[in-house]
């Protein structure tokens, strides 16, 4: 008996001592995707970069009137909005940026916390000269949102945040499907995490989005794909690890919520990640917050039900310019 535990227990470490070369040989491996000169989805809108912090990011800019920025989740990009850009352009000046680690953006070698993100839009916010400025996030982008207006930054008006991402200690994706749960739960593990990372697969990344929206159909295919093989830039894994094993610094900013004193409005999927609690718990804490909750709508809500996420932005960020729904 205690032979066999013996041979049991050295078949493990000499499997787990090949798998972690194997991992690495994976990952040297896959394809780096080409950057893109243009949009697939809006080939007009020109792609622009710009250094902030020494970071070069990719982030575009569209349309007339006041600056609206939006941002996107952990782990997508600017392209998130595509469904939401073209109609928004028409009644705002629109930036969408990558993140530092995502997208296009570089990769560098930092702690990718909510500290870091923050910086990193007021760093663009003042690159850009930008005033008088709504933001729409989504997420993480909700919550940078958020931070940036408990901090009072003077380039902010208004702020809509979508799906804020700060509660269950930055875990939230792991609800979005038992695959999800496991692979959030891992990345946290030494050694394990990072070679669990290095063999990813596309059905991993495609079970978190499905699970983050109402009807699957409605993440266009090509996007998803985008978003898989953009995980292929030399990288971009360890950048994404990372930022899951800071995820509690999400949860940790809420505390200067109370700070805000401009119009926000928290805007939810009925089919977030969230918890009705979690969502109370957020209205309750920034002051004069108003909330809604958009029916038939999971986290990635841009690309679930953009036509509410453009109905509310209008009626909210520029009162003039769109009517309130009823």
């Amino acid at each position: 008996m205690l032979n066999d535990v013996i041979f049991g227990l050295l078949g493990f470490v000499v499997v787990s001592a090949a798998i972690v070369p194997l991992s690495l040989l994976v990952e040297e491996m896959r394809p780096v995707p080409p950057t893109p000169v243009r949009l697939s989805w809006a080939p007009d809108i020109p792609i622009r970069y710009f250094s902030v912090n020494g970071v070069r990011l990719r982030y575009i800019k569209t349309g007339e009137g006041p600056a609206l920025v939006l941002l996107h989740t952990l782990r997508t990009q600017l392209d998130l909005f595509e469904k939401v850009v073209p109609e928004l352009a028409k009644s705002f000046t629109v930036y969408a940026v990558d993140y530092p680690g995502h997208g296009y953006s570089d990769i560098p070698a930092a702690k990718y916390d909510a500290d870091y993100f923050v910086e990193t839009i007021e760093g663009f916010l003042e690159a850009l000269d930008l005033h008088d400025v709504r933001l729409a996030g989504v997420s993480i982008g909700a919550s940078i949102s958020l931070i940036l207006a408990a901090r009072n930054n003077p380039r902010v008006s208004r702020v809509v945040a979508i799906n804020p991402y700060d509660y269950a200690k930055g875990r939230g994706m792991a609800r979005s499907s038992p695959l999800a749960g496991l692979f959030v739960a891992l990345a946290d593990v030494p050694v394990l995490g990072d070679t669990v990372m290095r063999l990813r697969q596309f059905l991993i990344m495609q079970s978190v989005f499905n699970g983050g929206v109402a009807d699957p159909q409605r993440i266009p295919p090509e996007l998803l794909k985008e978003m898989y093989l953009v995980g292929n830039r030399k990288g971009h894994y360890r950048a994404f690890l990372n930022l899951l094993r800071n995820a509690e610094s999400w949860e940790t900013a809420t505390k200067a919520y109370s700070n805000i004193r401009i119009p926000v409005l928290l805007l939810w999927g009925d089919r977030d990640w969230s918890r009705p609690d979690e969502r109370e718990h957020d209205r309750q804490i920034v002051p004069g917050a108003k909330m809604a909750t958009v029916e038939d709508g999971g986290h990635f809500l841009p690309l679930d039900r953009p036509d509410a996420v453009v109905e509310h932005l209008l009626a909210f960020q520029a009162p003039l310019v769109g009517k309130t729904s009823s």
